[in-house]
């Protein structure tokens, strides 16, 4: 008895439970979540500190380094790296793929308070983690603006209002605050006011210190009531700070402070600015969770905004400015149709040779039953409908519909020879259920390589395999179950007719034609065997210097119409300059005609430079030219300004381990264990690439030339004055690092009130004679008494790599130019540079995911082929009949590579995808035929010359129609005009090409492959 029989036997039963698949099915897919690309969860960890005032070296060695050191005692990291800048250290840790991020948050966090006694006891506050993924991109971001609050105000509605409200949302991740920075209460002191006044600015941090306290107080414990003690310590306002007295003489003379300062209500970093086109704004960059639904996550943040509308002013406006919502959706609805299409072409395939409506609807009904079915194992297993997984549906349908096909013909063959239905389905579905046992298990064995594979790779391609092998399994099943039982009650022996119509007559001639073409050329190559297999070395040897000669890539850019943008002004570029640069690049960028907006902000970036800019540039639809030719025309377009360096590159759903805040989409990375020899090369590395014609946007965030003004003390007379070192440190801070000298306490939150020299007292280094010390009698020292000013330079960031010195370049690909031609280009430039021995160069990010992909790539075809003999040696008990299957895959090899360099695409990481698939339809083809002749040599004592001639011509038919249904679902996939249409491109065209080739060869030699193993068997 075989498998198929007790369901063609019970059709009730078969129906039902048919039924019970589809309807569990429907429910899972309403269930599924919704994402342009499947979750590739970095797990990754930034650590924050900040030590207002002080400079990159400072940061670097009292804050970076004992965190290093303290963090690198963690297992299972990856990469960890650090960038310091102005008061401010970030620590990126990357952590393995199978590290639990919460684990890992654990530790980061008793690493952080391991290294807590070494830090700087000047630091306001502890240093702080966030959980990240760098390869995920913003899915919303929203601006905040008003003509009638303040910039504070607008920050603090933000950060107190909306962001709280929006992360509550289910999906939503991460919610970026940016553009501004805190309310705070600002004091700009006037240093001739001071001089004149006789006070030091230290007095002035010690009367604010005392004047605002929020200590306990304590309660009165009466004999009815208890009564708790409260007073008026603290100061909240601007004005009340302005009256707050410095010094009173008894004699009516009042000093205040609003004597000898400006107190205003402002923000804690004025360096720090947003902007929507042509207005101030506060941005909210929306990231989302892993595994989150994003469209309903959009969703919900947009169900939410009215309430959140409620809460605010009336002249505050909270505006959408970024939402990826529309794009994904246009590329599911564009990947839904393609697989509508492909349903349509590969029933036209099966209706044209079976020529019957009720053999049609039998396999036809097995495509949408397989795919519901799969759809309740994604949902088993976690997935999400995105790009990959609904591409793994579109190539399934041809697997699907094989299957189907291979029974359904070998069961209308029986019913040709006026065998009763019933009868033809238990027979032919007995005949061809190890066929198709066969040829199901050896295609899954094809994608187990890709399942067992680790790193981005293995994790970007796990769910399109397993969705795949779901689908082929489910198949599997339907095809055995569902498809005899229906052909037994709906398939009818062919009725005589005295004419046939005329469109029936036309197939039959046509296939009649082909079929006597092939059996003539069929006799021709096995009478020249020699020749014949002579063809297929002749393939074998091509196919490995197509490899060889085809331009490689990594994964298609996706068309987002979004950009990330950069903005670099000179090292030492103040904060008005830039500004000034910028609001002439926005000018320009909004002159442009393919330009929809522009947001961004300076300040809070990658170093937290005031001389850098981060940009969002949103893209009209109508644009003449893709998202990455767009972002290279737009940064050119700045070649010619000033002391600014502007890149940009499309934004993409994956960047693989990108550095967060990188300035180009892919990066080199120099490290050495010399700070020295790495400042003196990194520079010229930098220059030399910027030579290299394959790339544009080359950037380094090595910032070691920014301008300082040292103060180069005489510590001999200090000290014959009774000034120490600490002293001049305090009196420095107190002037020039926006010093947060005391805090106050306001409903939920916390503020301070910051104390620096005011912007005036800030144009000059002059101003540094204006400054006392006070010695250690009281007494107030004129600075310039003790000191004098030196230019110097001195680093505007400082970075660590693994707790090496380190510098990363960045750049972008150029138009029409690829990454393997790329990063040829570049290694070629480094080895003409001679770099020395201590400096060490690493592609990082999505360039080195490349070179590992491409290193993984003919290992991870050879694993396949291994896998799929292993398999089919397993299933017929042979060592050489499974290389008679195997020599049918040159050919289609051959096709696949052909077909990219003749429409000069790349071979990608998703090509890759195609030609392992093609191992599995080029070899089920094989299976039919090698299956057949063997049969035929058992029971029917056939020679091998006789049973493999007759294998190909009763095969034939089945081999076209499963080749043809293959083709004519793939070619939807070379279509569309979505975001996500060159991601599926290069799988549809290499299975298109493998396709045709490999029909064109194996038809003839594999009967000939199956002579020469068959002689080699007998022996």
């Amino acid at each position: 008895m075989s498998l198929s029989e007790p369901f063609i036997r019970r059709p009730i039963a078969t129906a039902l439970l048919t039924l019970a698949v589809v309807l569990s099915g429907m429910l899972a897919y309403a269930r599924l979540p919704i994402a342009p690309l499947p979750d590739v969860s970095f797990p990754t960890i930034v650590v924050s500190a900040q030590l207002s005032g002080a400079n990159p070296q400072t940061m670097a060695s009292t804050v970076a380094t004992p965190l290093e050191r303290s963090l690198g005692q963690i297992a299972g990291i990856n990469r960890m790296s650090s960038s310091s800048s102005r008061g401010t250290t970030r620590i990126t840790i990357q952590f393995d793929l199978d590290k639990d991020v919460n684990e890992a948050a654990r530790e980061v966090q008793a690493a952080i308070n391991r290294a807590e006694p070494l830090l700087p006891s000047a630091m306001t506050s502890p240093p702080s983690y966030d959980k990240l993924n760098p390869s995920s991109a913003p899915i919303m971001i929203l601006a905040l603006t008003s003509d009638a609050i303040s910039q504070g105000q607008r920050y603090n509605l933000a950060d107190e209002v909306i962001a709280p409200r929006i992360a509550q949302v289910e999906g939503v991740g991460d919610v970026n605050v940016g553009g501004s920075s805190s309310p705070a209460v600002r004091v700009d002191l006037d240093p001739r006011a001071l001089e004149h006044a006789r006070l030091a600015l230290g007095d002035v941090r010690q009367a604010i210190m005392a004047a605002n306290s929020n200590r306990p107080k304590g309660f009165i414990d009466g004999e009815q009531h208890r009564l708790m003690v409260d007073s008026n310590s603290q100061l909240f306002d601007a004005a009340d700070y302005r009256a707050l007295v410095l010094r009173d003489d008894g004699s009516g003379s009042v000093l205040r402070l609003g004597d000898v300062a400006r107190v205003t209500n402002g923000v804690e970093d004025e360096q720090r600015i947003g902007f929507l086109n042509h207005q101030p704004a506060v941005l909210l960059v929306i990231s989302p969770s892993a595994g989150a639904n994003i469209i309903q996550t959009i969703q919900g943040i947009r169900d939410r905004m009215p309430t959140i509308e409620q809460a605010l002013p009336g002249d505050a406006r909270l505006s959408v400015v970024l939402d990826r919502s529309p794009g994904i959706r246009a590329s599911l609805n564009e990947t839904q149709f393609t697989l509508i299409l492909a349903v349509v072409l590969v029933v036209l395939v099966v209706f044209v040779f079976l020529r019957s409506g009720r053999a049609t609807l039998i396999p036809c009904a097995a495509i949408p039953v397989s795919l519901i079915g799969t759809f309740g194992v994604m949902h088993l297993l976690g997935y999400s409908l995105d790009t990959l997984s609904l591409m793994a549906l579109v190539v399934a349908i041809g697997f699907i519909v094989d299957d189907a096909i291979v029974v359904v013909e070998n069961i209308a063959r029986h019913l040709e020879r006026g065998e009763p239905p019933f009868r033809a389905a238990l027979q032919g579905a007995r005949e061809v259920g190890f066929t198709v046992l066969s040829m199901s298990l050896s295609l899954i064995a094809v994608f187990i390589p890709l399942l067992l594979l680790g790193g981005l790779i293995g994790r970007l391609f796990h769910e399109f395999s397993m969705t795949l092998a779901t689908a082929i399994v489910v198949s599997l099943l339907v095809s055995l179950t569902l498809t005899p039982m229906l052909c037994a009650r709906w398939l009818r022996v062919p009725a005589a007719r005295e004419r046939p119509p005329l469109w029936q007559r036309l197939i039959e001639r046509s296939g009649t034609l082909i079929t006597r073409a092939y059996a003539r050329s069929l006799d021709f190559s096995l009478r020249h065997r020699r020749l014949t297999l002579l063809s297929l070395v002749a393939v074998i040897v091509l196919n490995g210097y197509l490899y060889t000669a085809i331009d490689k890539g990594f994964v298609p850019d996706q068309d987002t119409g979004r950009l990330l943008g950069f903005a670099r002004g000179d090292q030492s570029l103040s904060f008005q300059a830039m500004s000034s640069k910028l609001d002439h690049m926005r000018e320009r960028l909004m002159a442009d005609p393919e330009v929809d907006r522009v947001l961004g902000f300076i300040g809070g970036g990658r170093d937290g430079s005031s001389s850098e800019a981060t940009l969002f540039i949103t893209l009209k639809d109508d644009r003449s030219a893709d998202t990455s030719a767009t972002a290279n025309r737009l940064s050119a377009m700045f070649s010619d300004t000033a002391g600014l360096n502007v890149f940009m590159f499309g934004l993409q759903d994956l960047r693989a381990g990108s550095s967060s805040g990188s300035s180009g989409q892919y990066e080199l990375t120099l490290k050495s264990d010399s700070l020295e020899l790495l400042g003196q090369w990194s520079p010229k590395v930098t220059e030399a690439l910027r030579e290299v014609d394959a790339i544009t946007g080359v950037d380094s965030d090595s910032r070691s030339q920014g301008q300082a003004m040292m103060l180069v003390v005489d510590r001999d007379r200090a000290s014959r004055l009774g000034v120490d070192m600490a002293a001049i440190d305090d009196v420095l801070q107190n002037s020039f690092s926006q010093r947060k000298v005391s805090s106050v306490y306001q409903g939920t939150n916390q503020y301070y009130v910051v104390m620096e020299v005011g912007k005036a007292w800030q144009n000059s280094p002059q101003v540094l004679k204006q400054i006392h010390v006070i010695d250690g009698d009281g007494n107030r020292i004129p600075l310039a008494s003790i000191a004098h000013l030196e230019r110097s330079t001195t680093p505007v960031s400082v970075s660590h790599e693994g707790q090496f010195a380190a510098t990363t370049i960045s750049f972008n690909t150029a138009t029409g130019v690829n990454l393997d031609e790329a990063t040829t280009a570049i290694s070629n430039r480094l080895d003409s540079l001679n770099l020395p021995v201590d400096i060490q160069a690493d592609f990082g990010g999505s360039a080195a995911s490349f070179q590992s992909g491409v290193a993984a790539m003919p290992w991870l075809i050879l694993a396949a082929l291994l896998t799929v003999y292993l398999v089919l040696g397993i299933l017929y008990e042979s060592y050489i009949h499974p290389l008679t299957i195997l020599s049918t895959l040159p050919s289609a090899g051959i096709g696949a590579l052909l077909a990219l360099m003749l429409l000069n695409k790349p071979f990608t990481l998703i090509a890759m995808i195609g030609i392992i698939l093609l191992i599995g339809v080029v070899k089920k083809n094989a299976i039919m035929l090698v299956d057949f002749a063997l049969d035929a040599e058992r029971t029917r004592q056939l020679s091998a010359r006789e049973a493999v001639y007759e294998a190909a011509m009763v095969r034939f038919r089945p081999i076209m129609m499963t080749t043809l249904a293959a083709i004519l679902g793939a070619i939807p996939l070379t279509l569309g005009t979505d975001e996500n249409a060159a991601l599926r491109a290069p799988l549809g065209i290499s299975i298109i090409g493998g396709l045709l080739v490999s029909q064109l060869l194996t038809l003839y030699t594999t009967p000939v492959v199956y002579l020469y193993l068959d002689r080699l068997r007998r022996r």
